[in-house]
């Protein structure tokens, strides 16, 4: 390992401790006693309040009012970052109090006019596909909040324009096509719910602990979304639709591909009409279709479509 990739390390390591010895050093690094002596003096130039314990039983001390301290990065990893931070631009919202301009400022200042330019001139030829909403999620930082701190939530939700509510443990937060959205537990029916976040319009978190565990309701999310009731599906495709499957699809669905190639899941009453449009954008692709209920729906949305074309 390099001195800096060391150093950098070493920046890292030190910045989750309050106190340490040279021997956690020179034991991590494999590094010597005059090294490791050498590496802290190093560290305290960049920023890092190190200071020093005498006595038999002596150690180092990092004060407990430090900033973070600074951490090199290469300018590889500078522009990874950046262009990621710019993803968050197609969201009219985000969990964290940020802006993304002032981000993308704050950023650009601890660069140089000539790392500055190279990544306007990257702008211009990387390009992210993004679906810009307009619509605001107000809440994403309370909902965030109450899943770390696993507890539920009292929420009122737009639903066919009408207000409802709902007593939820939320347990993940996800982004799609530019729209957020927040999974959860409905308490008062143990039922999975998947709630569009521009829609919900108050939430008040309970101090209540919840009965269930993130963990929990992680490793069992796809078993509490099955219902007794759900149909199996099993779809068999060309191999080329794999590509369609790898761009979108659901937990509730897995690709099996061998001497065939196979799409094999479940949907619960209520979501025929979303698997059907789900599949028909596989065309031609589409091999054969089970159960045969799934193949007539999806036979009847195809009819309905040509005759509303033939009309117009």
């Amino acid at each position: 390992m390099k001195k800096s990739e060391r150093l950098n390390d070493m920046t890292r390591y030190l910045n989750n401790r309050e106190f340490f010895n040279l021997s956690d050093l020179m034991g991590k690094y494999n590094i010597s006693k005059s090294t490791a002596l050498r590496d802290i003096s190093s560290i305290e130039h960049l920023g890092m309040p190190i200071y020093s314990e005498h006595g038999r039983h002596g150690r180092y001390g990092i004060l407990k009012s430090r900033l973070l301290s600074p951490i090199i990065f290469t300018i590889d990893e500078v522009y990874a970052l950046y262009f990621a931070m710019l993803t968050l631009e197609s969201y009219q919202s985000t969990p964290f109090h940020l802006s993304v301009n002032q981000l993308n400022e704050k950023f650009e200042n601890c660069l140089s006019k000539k790392q500055i330019n190279q990544i306007h001139q990257m702008k211009k030829v990387l390009h992210f596909e993004i679906n810009q909403h307009h619509n605001v999620s107000r809440f994403l930082d309370h909902i965030l909040k109450s899943i770390l701190n696993e507890s539920s939530c009292k929420i009122q939700y737009l639903k066919d324009n009408q207000a409802k509510s709902y007593h939820v443990q939320f347990f993940k937060i996800s982004a799609r096509f530019g729209q957020w959205y927040a999974t959860g537990i409905e308490l008062n029916t143990n039922k999975y719910r998947v709630f569009r976040c521009d829609r919900i319009t108050r939430i008040e978190e309970k101090e209540k602990k919840s009965h269930f565990s993130i963990d929990e309701l992680l490793s069992r999310s796809l078993e509490i979304y099955q219902s007794e009731k759900s149909i199996d599906f099993e779809v068999e495709m060309l191999e080329q639709a794999k590509d369609i499957f790898y761009k979108e699809h659901y937990p509730s669905m897995k690709l099996e591909h061998g001497n065939k190639t196979v799409i094999k899941g479940f949907y619960n009453l209520g979501e025929e009409e979303f698997i059907a449009n789900y599949l028909m954008r596989y065309g031609h692709y589409v091999i054969s279709v089970k159960p045969e209920s799934l193949k007539q729906l999806i036979q009847d949305r195809v009819e309905n479509l040509l005759n509303h074309y033939q009309k117009l």
